[in-house]
């Protein structure tokens, strides 16, 4: 339905992120300048586009019917950056996830099942299975719900979200290194991909406590020309090459938990302080409370057994990750509570 100007788009909130979800067949050759014109990039202010200013309301979802046994639809996630003529699609969104399974059966993609509908979601920036679980009473998706999750104002439908086989989605392993720990720049931490790469310190290394707010995090341009400097070295080690442009490794900054959770985190995806923290990064992070020796188990409030509920606190709530363990302590899946919104469905003009 695209003449290279408009094309088909749906605008949704999923989970604490926003962006444009779009049928892959709608999208034009030039897709990537075609989405730079759509979020008003690049401009800080994306006056000229739809792009909210920040990363987390930069995002598209591009969604495909999928020909692959037992999964529903195919889902690229593409990071639209907001300052630089940037579309990457080198890492994964599992808040955009959240609003992929109710965009598909909106578009005819999926059939509803019953009162709920599970669709089965192939991530294809890391070649990973999501299966979301949508609320479809009558057939046709809800948004309306008990479901509350920090960072949303109200409560919305819950939308589940289970992850299966994620370890080593990006970097070729959960820990690319073959190590819990390795230091950098006198640093220790912990290179992992359990969904999204992350570089874990703990945030006393750094020189800070880890309870910080965001608009402090922003601007403390010392503390974040140490985490790029890490940043930069971890991304050869963890297989991903020259990171310079890249939107990955994300940066975990680790400390005790506050508020009953299990562990406080302040993230940075990669170059500005997250307002929460991302589905994939939070399940990255909660694996590394699991592993002895590593900088979040030092600080991590952690029970004994093979399901972990792990409440990761960060600077506007907390997001809980169900974690189950085999019989030799690794992590085999993991599971997250989250909502979605349609906004509007209509023709978005470049």
């Amino acid at each position: 339905m695209s003449d290279g100007r408009a094309a088909r788009c749906m605008w949704m909130r999923g989970g604490t992120s926003k962006g444009g979800y779009f049928i892959k067949e709608d999208l034009p050759a030039d897709r990537d300048a075609f989405l730079l014109r759509v979020m008003g990039s690049p401009d800080l202010r994306q006056i000229d586009g739809l792009g909210g200013a920040d990363p987390l309301t930069s995002k598209v979802a591009v969604v495909s019917r999928s020909a692959r046994p037992g999964i529903d639809v195919d889902y690229l996630f593409l990071q639209v950056s907001v300052d630089q003529a940037l579309v990457s699609d080198k890492q994964n969104c599992g808040n955009i996830l959240a609003g992929v399974g109710p965009f598909a059966i909106e578009r005819g993609l999926v059939a509803a099942t019953g009162d709920e509908t599970r669709v089965a979601i192939f991530m294809e920036n890391t070649g990973q299975v999501a299966v979301a679980t949508v609320q479809t009473p009558g057939g046709v998706p809800t948004y309306a719900g008990d479901a509350a999750i920090d960072g949303v104002p109200g409560t919305h439908a819950p939308v589940p979200l289970e992850f299966r086989d994620t370890a080593g989605s990006s970097c070729g392993a959960l820990l690319p290194t073959g190590h819990v720990v390795d230091t950098i720049n006198g640093v220790a931490v912990t290179l992992i991909d359990n969904g999204m790469p992350c570089v874990v310190m703990a945030a006393a290394d750094l020189g800070v406590t880890g309870y910080e707010d965001r608009d402090w995090l922003d601007n403390a341009t010392e503390v974040k020309a140490r985490i790029e400097a890490i940043r930069l070295i971890a991304g050869p080690l963890m297989n991903l090459g020259d990171v310079t442009a890249a939107t990955v490794p994300k940066m975990m900054l680790v400390a005790p938990p506050r508020h009953g959770g299990a562990v406080t985190v302040r993230s940075y995806i990669p170059h500005r302080a997250h307002a929460t923290i991302g589905v994939l990064g939070a399940v990255s992070v909660a694996t590394a409370c699991l592993l002895p020796g590593s900088p979040a188990a030092a600080v991590a409030v952690v029970g004994e057994g093979p399901q972990h509920t792990l409440s990761v606190e960060h600077p506007t709530g907390e997001l809980s990750c169900v974690l189950e363990t085999g019989a030799d302590g690794a992590v085999i899946s993991a599971a997250l509570l989250r909502t979605a919104r349609k906004l509007f469905d209509g023709v978005v003009f470049a």
